[in-house]
């Protein structure tokens, strides 16, 4: 049945090494996630992680086995990079690269090297963890063929099994999808905000296997995430409670966006149960694993809001969760046993669920409408960080070799 299993789903990945020189209880309770099927990717990929060995000491202790990164955190990353990027941004103004160009550059070297520190974690769990999610460049996000051919560029630039595109889960993007999957590219389709979008994003999944397998490829070979990024919901949903004003409206604010997330698992377990993936899984295909990000919780200091607010519900057997290095600290230090128990009930936590979105339609809240809006804005959010990023790696190769040096 390949590396999967009768039922479809990923084994257990298990520790990602020893206990390494970290906090030993930190640790351990990670290493207890990954032994129960739960997978724990970092937020953020930086050269300052990887030339630090921040990353390489998180993955060798176990506790995280993946890392996720796009334009935003790069853009900031590369602001405040100090050292880590001067060398190579006084090399590339030296040969006269243009920023495109060297933008794409600055992003490969980090990808290979992130990939290359978790290759270890992705031998060892026979490829579903270890990998390293990077978005393509969100300016394509409604042209399939241009995706298509800037993820074909990226791969193959990249050169890593455990690397991992990330695109946008609009139309032309889910078209791309399949495409790339049929290809042998790994793919995270990234903003699926809805039930509905995940259905798709599914659909578009099972479809590239298909066209895989007809290529003759080994569908264990692929591997593909669907990122529900859970709190962009309550931000969006509590400003239209709070205009609502009312105590019912207060009753609901906060628990949206993990009743959103536990209605989309819903529909993963249902979908794995489907004779589409059975045919699938008999090939050795994986499933196509939810990951939860934006999992830190906004202002959480100032609101007094715990930092484990999203991030501890929904650790899930058999999803993934992308936590920041503070938010993951926060659940090692709350040891989350008991809300990956809850987490794992199953029907409960799903009625309760699809109650409470029901809900929302007596305050005029479309769940529907505010996903394609959100949609939307997310993507201007990350058209917006790229073209900071272009601007700031312009400035330093305009600057010429010496300031880019310095810069």
């Amino acid at each position: 049945m390949g590396p999967t299993g009768p039922t479809g789903r990923a084994p257990a990945p298990g520790a990602a090494g020893g206990p390494g020189h970290g906090p030993a209880e930190a640790g351990a309770g990670s290493r207890r996630w990954g032994a129960a099927g739960i997978s724990v990717w970092l937020d953020g990929l930086s050269r300052q992680r990887l030339a630090g060995g921040r990353l390489a000491a998180l993955a060798r202790q176990g506790r995280i086995a993946g890392v996720t990164s796009d334009p935003a955190f790069l853009a900031r990353s590369l602001t405040g990079g100090g050292p880590y990027y001067t060398g190579q941004l006084g090399d590339l103004a030296e040969r006269g690269v243009p920023a495109e160009r060297a933008l794409k550059a600055l992003a490969v070297h980090d990808i290979r090297w992130a990939c290359d520190i978790l290759r270890p974690v992705h031998e060892a769990t026979a490829g579903v963890d270890g990998l390293v999610s990077v978005t393509l460049d969100p300016r394509l996000a409604h042209d399939a063929e241009a995706t298509l051919a800037e993820a074909r560029a990226l791969w193959r630039a990249v050169d890593r099994r455990n690397a991992m595109l990330g695109i946008p889960a609009t139309a032309a993007g889910l078209t791309a999808l399949s495409a790339c999957l049929a290809e042998g590219i790994n793919v995270n389709a990234t903003l699926v905000l809805s039930a509905a979008r995940h259905r798709q994003a599914a659909d578009a999944y099972a479809e590239g296997l298909e066209r895989a397998r007809a290529a003759g490829r080994h569908l264990a070979s692929l591997a593909s995430v669907a990122s529900f990024p859970v709190s962009r919901i309550d931000t969006a949903v509590d400003a239209l409670l709070d205009r609502e004003g009312t105590l019912e409206a207060r009753a609901v604010r906060g628990a949206v966006a993990v009743a959103a997330a536990r209605h989309v698992h819903e529909q993963y377990e249902r979908m794995l149960d489907e004779p589409r993936w059975h045919a699938l899984a008999a090939r050795g295909a994986r499933p196509q694993r939810l990951l939860w990000t934006a999992t830190a919780v906004p202002d959480a200091g100032a609101s007094g809001l715990l930092p484990t607010r999203y991030a501890a519900p929904l650790l899930t057997r058999g999803t993934v969760t992308a936590v920041t290095e503070e938010t993951l600290e926060a659940l090692e230090a709350a040891d989350a046993s008991e809300a990956v128990a809850k987490a794992s009930a199953g029907a409960g936590t799903y009625t309760a669920a699809r109650r409470l979105l029901g809900h929302l339609q007596w305050f005029g809240i479309d769940h529907g409408e505010l996903a394609l809006r959100l949609e939307s804005e997310a993507l201007k959010e990350l058209n917006d960080a790229w073209h900071q990023l272009l601007d700031r790696v312009t400035l330093a190769l305009d600057q010429g070799p010496s300031a880019a040096a310095t810069g």
